[in-house]
């Protein structure tokens, strides 16, 4: 009896010790996504299970009407990649704020960097990712203000020599997703700090939401270039909108917050799967640059 229970109490010490040992480094152990929190002997494990694939989750610090906080793009979106990653392993970049905001410039909060800044300090995050064994770079937009800056960094990669890709998480309309979303909504105008805004930052960070607030400030469109006919102008957005705030904030709710990040989550991980398969994208950037350098020679 006694030599059963001394074999049973060795048997449990080597279970402790296993899990132990597998916590501490071992394979087998689950390793976190957050690229911060990864230590260094962990990234190089990280990199080969993520497929030498990395998201850059991108907000900006601006204001969200008088009821949501300044960063609300990037912790919506990275509670998003975050979400994603959980079903498909990726690393998940730190918090990035660096994005175009010039047009909220006159509210308080608002950091907008210098246009050659954002340009340079992208092209370089993407370059030390490279560097750091990536290959394959996903940039995961939660700010309106990049719309048109981020296609036209993605096209600018063409201009020289990458070994690596980036890719642009755009996804098409998804009729059915849509439409249950759409049943959940209770208003027309929803363009920032809205119900959509509200409802997602509702789900995940309660706490830092006041839709008590919403009401404080006119979310309306002011529509003063209705005159103005076939033209763009950057001053659009603060014509329409000079309180940074479009749509009606008190009409977000949870269940809508809960639908919309629940079909986001899962476009996002059909993409980062399909980046993760791609072997094309590469192949023909290598062929791309090399008749670029000698178009003559390109076969016509």
């Amino acid at each position: 009896m006694m030599r059963h229970r001394i074999h049973a109490a060795f048997a449990a010490i080597a279970v402790c010790c296993a899990a132990f040992l597998s916590a501490a480094g071992q394979p087998g152990r689950i390793l976190p996504v957050q690229y911060e929190e990864l230590t260094a002997p962990d990234f190089i494990r990280a990199v080969e299970q993520s497929d030498r694939t990395c998201l850059i989750p991108m907000g900006i610090l601006e204001k969200h009407g008088a009821h949501l906080p300044l960063g609300t793009d990037l912790l919506d979106v990275r509670n998003l990649a975050l979400q994603a990653a959980k079903s498909e392993y990726v690393i998940v970049f730190p918090q990035y704020y660096f994005g175009q905001i010039f047009e909220a410039k006159h509210q308080p909060g608002t950091i907008a960097y210098s246009a050659d800044l954002i340009y340079r300090i992208l092209q370089e995050t993407c370059d030390e990712l490279a560097r750091n064994g990536i290959r394959k770079i996903i940039l995961v937009n939660g700010h309106g203000g990049n719309n048109s800056f981020l296609p036209y960094f993605c096209q600018t990669q063409l201009a020289g020599r990458r070994e690596y890709a980036v890719y642009v998480f755009s996804p098409d309309p998804d009729p059915e997703q849509d439409e249950a979303v759409r049943r959940l909504k209770k208003t027309q105008l929803d363009g920032h700090a809205g119900e959509v805004e509200t409802s997602t930052m509702m789900t995940h960070r309660p706490d830092i939401v006041h839709p008590d607030r919403a009401g404080e400030q006119d979310g309306s469109d002011q529509n003063r270039l209705q005159g103005l006919k076939d033209a763009y102008t950057a001053i659009w957005w603060y014509a329409k909108f000079p309180n940074h705030y479009a749509g009606d904030g008190s009409a977000g709710t949870r269940a809508l917050g809960e639908a919309l990040i629940r079909a986001q989550k899962d476009r996002l991980v059909e993409m980062i799967r399909s980046v993760k398969q791609d072997d094309q994208v590469l192949r023909l950037q290598k062929r791309f640059y090399r008749e670029s350098e000698d178009p003559l020679d390109t076969k016509q």
